[in-house]
């Protein structure tokens, strides 16, 4: 049986290294963002109060009106800088599908997971980061009533999962790559993944919950 041994990686350049790094920083701080993001988010499960607290914080010290930009910069730079590696030609995405099912490597399979939700959140998230951009102050009671209206709670129940095997994965392969998890630790931390993973969709779970039937004046 032939198998075909195309390589598509581009000839190795001085800065390959650089742009793996940014691409790992841009990465790990987007993991950090999108956990917090996620517990300030769900502070609504306490109740409306202290997350009005919070976005009011935020509103406050003018962390919102540029963190919130900036944030979607670091969104869309580390996008590009992971697409140099993405096999967008047809060709190259079927020899790439072909050559997973036949090595039946687990961690190949993962990166493909991170492929397509990256296509999904690129757009699902840069709408969401619009909405809410241009629509402050952020509050319980609008949040509340965007869920309340169909729409959006379908919309969340999509991209939620997505963001966090998204982030779950990369945070794994953020480890493997630069020599944090040894191969006889990938197991273990594979399980603390999927752990983790599972905890922040059952946390967002519970706060569409709490929007869904929050009282809307």
């Amino acid at each position: 049986m032939g198998i075909d041994t195309t390589v598509f990686a581009g000839r190795p350049t001085k800065w390959d290294g650089l742009l793996d790094w940014l691409q790992m920083l841009s990465g790990a701080a987007l993991i950090l963002f999108m956990w917090a993001h996620m517990l300030l988010v769900a502070s609504i499960i306490i109740g409306p109060g202290v997350m009005n607290a919070i976005a009011g914080f935020f509103e406050a010290t003018g962390l919102a009106q540029v963190g919130g930009p900036l944030v979607f910069l670091l969104f869309l730079g580390h996008f590009l800088l992971a697409a140099r590696k993405v096999p967008f030609r047809f060709d190259r995405q079927k020899t790439f599908w072909s050559h997973a099912a036949m090595m039946r490597h687990q961690d190949t399979w993962l990166w493909l997971v991170q492929v397509v939700t990256a296509m999904l959140i690129l757009l699902m998230g840069t709408i969401h980061m619009w909405v809410v951009l241009t629509d402050l102050p952020i509050t319980a009671a609008k949040s509340a009533a965007r869920i309340q209206g169909g729409f959006w709670l379908a919309f969340f129940l999509v991209l939620l999962p997505m963001v966090e095997l998204h982030v779950g994965i990369g945070f794994y392969r953020i480890g493997v790559k630069w020599g944090v998890i040894k191969d006889r630790e990938r197991a273990r931390f594979k399980r603390t993944e999927n752990i983790l993973t599972l905890t922040f969709i059952c946390i967002g779970l519970l706060a569409l919950a709490r929007f869904w039937f929050l009282a809307v004046n």
